[in-house]
């Protein structure tokens, strides 16, 4: 298998792993505060990068490695691990989770933008095809949630999840060639610091030991090991390609949304998954050769 699809199939798998969670954060999170949700999110990502194997470098090259990224780990864990799934949880409040899953597709077309501009990725014709089909699977399902001004503020506060989550994912791309676990930890332990300063000036109150056990839970699987899939996707097909696999995401979640008992247009939903699909064969069987920075 060609490290192309190598790196397709890590990205469809982080896909899957983060875009579960989307609605099951909306049940089991219902009554906890926004930035409280981030932080107890990240506690699972850390949980989940505390149980990797030991890396093969030795210790002191690790520190020094994530020292010398240290502004950088700062930057994607205020956006990344703090500011985006607190507006994601806000945006969860005002809008059902089949609706916010499919918002998150066009986080693709966002780091596609910001991969061209900081590294110069090539985008071809392909690849342009493969977003633009993206974008548009996303547009079918998302148009019919924005007429309610309530639905509009929560697609709104999603789309701002999206976009920090974007510029967090193409930040990223030169920690792919570090130890994931110490990238994962690092990212964690900054986000839980900085959303739980917020939450304590805003004096959110703490939630109940069942839903805080859930969303510890939650963020094992979709930030900790689907981030850990989307590094090693990251390294070896580059940031651009590996989000526009990563766009199936809204897919998982509507479906598993739709699985809880949520009311949805399958109709739409059938049309949207066809695109997606689509979408993903263009980018998994391009003849592209990326070389790791």
């Amino acid at each position: 298998m060609s490290d192309t699809r190598r790196g397709a199939l890590a990205a469809a798998a982080a896909a899957a792993c983060f875009g579960v969670t989307v609605p099951l954060v909306q049940r089991f999170g219902h009554g906890v505060d926004p930035w409280t949700t981030a932080a107890l999110l990240y506690v699972g990502a850390a949980i989940a990068s505390g149980l990797a194997r030991p890396p093969e470098h030795p210790a002191r090259e690790r520190r020094a490695e994530l020292r010398r990224h240290a502004g950088r780990i700062v930057a994607i864990a205020v956006l990344g691990a703090a500011a985006a799934p607190a507006f994601l949880a806000m945006g969860l409040k005002r809008i059902d989770g089949a609706s916010a899953s499919l918002l998150l597709g066009f986080e693709a077309v966002f780091t596609v933008m910001l991969s061209r501009a900081l590294y110069r990725e090539p985008i071809t014709k392909r690849l342009g095809l493969a977003v633009v089909l993206m974008l548009a699977g996303g547009v079918v399902l998302v148009r019919p949630t924005l007429s309610a001004p309530r639905s509009t503020t929560g697609a709104v506060l999603v789309l701002l999840a999206v976009l920090c989550w974007a510029t967090d994912s193409a930040l990223m791309r030169p920690l792919a060639e570090l130890p994931w676990a110490g990238v994962v930890r690092a990212k964690s332990l900054v986000g839980i610091a900085a959303s739980l300063v917020v939450a304590l000036v805003m004096r959110e109150s703490l939630p109940a030991a069942a839903a805080s056990a859930w969303l510890v839970g939650c963020g094992a699987l979709g930030y900790g090991l689907s981030l850990r899939l989307y590094l090693v996707a990251q390294h070896r097909v580059g940031a651009a390609r590996t989000a526009s696999v990563f766009s199936v995401a809204p897919f998982f979640g509507a479906v598993v949304a739709l699985a809880l008992g949520e009311r949805g247009d399958l109709a739409s939903l059938a049309c949207a998954g066809g695109l997606l699909a689509v979408g993903v064969a263009l980018q998994a069987t391009e003849h592209y050769e990326h070389v790791p920075t």
